[in-house]
């Protein structure tokens, strides 16, 4: 992909934030009535790990990392631009979130996202992640899909 390129940030970015507004209002369509219960767990506050992929200098898609816990951190806020998708824009995102976590000292990254969300049920898999049971906030959430990937 040329001319694409990848900033770390914090969730103070402005790109990351108008990125993440349009993956929001998506998710809203997605989720429909359950919408109020996922987005209390995708709060912008003080995210220290984000990244915006830049496409000729556009923001085209997001992602962000938060701890679980020591050896475990969360793939959170992934999103791509419409006008972006089937560029591989979030494999790349996904890669680079992945050598942070690395950098950042972690052994596993996971992740949730909706059964409906295709795209994503479609692209985690094919970067190496498996289905594990829900964790957390989305144990018995039917519509969840929880994933793993071991970084070593």
């Amino acid at each position: 992909m040329e001319n694409f390129s990848l900033v770390r940030c914090d969730s103070d970015n402005p790109d990351f934030r108008s990125l993440v507004a349009l993956l929001d209002a998506e998710l809203r369509v997605f989720d429909g009535e359950e919408h109020t219960f996922y987005a209390q767990y995708n709060k912008l506050d003080k995210i220290s790990h984000c990244l915006v992929g830049y496409l000729d200098n556009i923001p085209v898609g997001c992602g962000a990392l938060r701890e679980i816990d020591v050896k475990t951190i969360e793939v959170k806020r992934m999103y791509t631009k419409e006008s972006a998708r089937g560029k591989g824009v979030a494999s790349r995102i996904l890669a680079a979130l992945e050598d942070w976590a690395k950098e950042l000292g972690y052994d596993f990254c996971v992740l949730e996202t909706g059964k409906k969300q295709e795209a994503a049920v479609r692209l985690y898999p094919k970067c190496g992640y498996e289905i594990i049971p829900n964790y957390g906030p989305y144990i018995g959430v039917e519509n969840s899909i929880c994933m793993k990937k071991g970084l070593n």
